[in-house]
């Protein structure tokens, strides 16, 4: 009876909720620049705000002309003072939280989630699955058991300030309803140590009756691998009733074809764009591409042309302002005080009504050696038309350029773990090489002007990027291996794995 009464109210809330969510669905434009302007001025009297005299913007151009963008660095500053206990800094009050990241110039990013900010981080996952239920008609997963593969939410304190993983203050908000079906257990989940976590988390879940995990694709494999290893089954053999997979991160795409064959039957797939400085978008309907893009959750956005980044003549549009399918980096300005700030994700829109984007890459991750910008939705739309023609499998791939080759022309190195090689490697190759020049004229005009050689694939060992992230202390934890560089750092570092 209660299983019963749980799933129809399950069903009941999620069609409430989608309702009423069609209202910002059709004026995301205007409540855009309501909401900037509502955010300026609750931030007038901060330090920020008196800075970039708040007090006398009237609009969204006068707020772009004030305030330039802004990456971590140069906002660090307002955040050191933050982190010491001052409040009114970028938000009129001290954070609920930080967010703690890891950087690459700034070492460890202190990201300030306000208690205005906080309820939207919940909302937006608490949204997807709402969406899901009504697009389904069916919440039976609300009865199994579900587990949110995710960093340790023991916290530290910075004066008064909370601070954590973001996956692991999240699991200090999780919804009472859902807490009774929630794995793993709070001692696993604070364990530090990825490999050993996983396996606890595989003795606490092998014999329960999961119906959803959420995680982002790497953590799921290294899962799944491991129960299927321990049982030689596949998932949906030891979970007969899973029914629904959330994942998010990085693009699921390049990972599908693995997860959907260690799977071995079907599972719904969720697809979200949360972070640190907010919950932006998810997939509203699991049964097609894009993800909606959550226009009144306390975020203004600002859309950079990806070609203008990093120019001091760069636009900054807004949502009337974007074109589909061109790719912009994300500006953001929130209501934890973040403003205009450079986020280092680039989306690309395919739709307007609603707006529906997909991650199309990372403004610092992208190949252009030789002045082609190749960017990551490029580089995995790519491979995986490849993967089609030759039934291939990946598990991970990296792509640099060798601008210095022993012999001949320069030319891209994808150093790549196939979990199932194609049967002619130098087939696979060319046509990887013939998908890449489709997508990108740039490096097309390159190989047919003999600036560069085609492709060179470099085959790496089993286990080659699950190593190599271990003995970078990169294991677990938010972190994710760049597929694009533009310099040989980790390419370098691969070489020990090379079959």
């Amino acid at each position: 009876m209660l299983n019963f009464f749980k799933k129809n109210a399950a069903l009941v809330w999620a069609k409430k909720h989608v309702q009423k969510t069609g209202e910002f669905k059709k004026n995301s434009v205007k409540n855009q620049e309501a909401l900037l302007l509502s955010l300026v001025k609750t931030a007038q009297k901060t330090l920020f705000g008196r800075e970039h005299d708040f007090e006398n913007i009237q609009s969204i151009k006068e707020f772009q002309d004030r305030v330039p963008v802004a990456d971590y660095e140069d906002l660090k500053p307002y955040i050191e003072r933050v982190k010491k206990g001052q409040a009114n800094i970028l938000w009129t009050e001290t954070p609920e939280y930080f967010a703690k990241t890891s950087g690459t110039t700034s070492g460890s990013k202190y990201i300030p989630i306000s208690k205005e900010g906080m309820p939207f981080q919940i909302a937006g996952a608490q949204s997807a699955l709402f969406h899901y239920i009504t697009r389904k008609k069916n919440a039976d997963f609300v009865n199994g058991k579900m587990i949110f593969l995710q960093g340790s939410p023991e916290m530290e304190e910075i004066f008064g300030i909370k601070t954590g993983r973001l996956s692991g203050i999240v699991a200090h908000h999780i919804p009472a309803y859902l807490q009774k079906n929630r794995l793993p257990s709070w001692s696993t989940n604070i364990m530090e140590d990825w490999e050993a976590k996983v396996d606890k988390i595989i003795e606490e879940t092998e014999n329960e009756n999961m119906t959803l995990i959420s995680g982002i694709p790497p953590w799921l494999i290294m899962y799944f691998e491991k129960l299927t290893e321990k049982h030689g089954k596949k998932i949906k053999q030891l979970f007969p009733n899973l029914q629904l997979l959330v994942t998010g991160g990085v693009n699921y795409e390049p990972y599908r074809d693995k997860i959907n064959d260690l799977l071995g039957g079907k599972v719904d797939i969720i697809q979200t764009f949360p972070a640190s400085e907010g919950f932006f978008a998810f997939q509203d309907d699991y049964t097609k591409e894009g993800l909606l893009l959550l226009t009144d959750h306390g975020i203004f956005y600002e859309f950079i042309p990806l070609e203008e980044y990093g120019k001091p003549e760069a636009r900054r549009l807004t949502l009337k302002d974007i074109e589909l399918n061109k790719d912009y980096a994300l500006i953001l300005t929130t209501n934890s005080g973040l403003w205009a700030y450079s986020i280092g994700d680039v989306v690309r829109f395919i739709d307007k009504d609603p707006y529906r984007i997909l991650v199309s890459g990372r403004t610092k991750h992208f190949t252009s050696a030789f002045g082609e910008h190749v960017i990551a939705f490029e580089v995995e739309e790519a491979i995986k038309a490849a993967l089609e023609r030759h039934t291939a499998q990946i598990i991970e791939f990296h792509l640099a350029p060798q601008v210095n080759p022993t012999e001949g022309l320069p030319y891209h190195e994808w150093l790549i773990e196939f979990e199932k090689e194609p049967e002619n490697l130098e087939l696979f190759r060319n046509e990887l090489d013939r998908q890449l020049r489709e997508r990108n004229t740039y490096y097309d005009d390159l190989i047919t002007g003999n600036i560069l050689q085609p492709l060179h694939i470099t085959l790496l060992k089993r286990n080659a990027f699950h190593e190599y992230a271990k003995s970078q202390g990169k294991l677990g934890g938010q972190n994710k291996i760049p597929r694009l560089a533009n310099d040989r750092k980790i390419a370098d570092l691969l070489e020990i794995y090379k079959l």
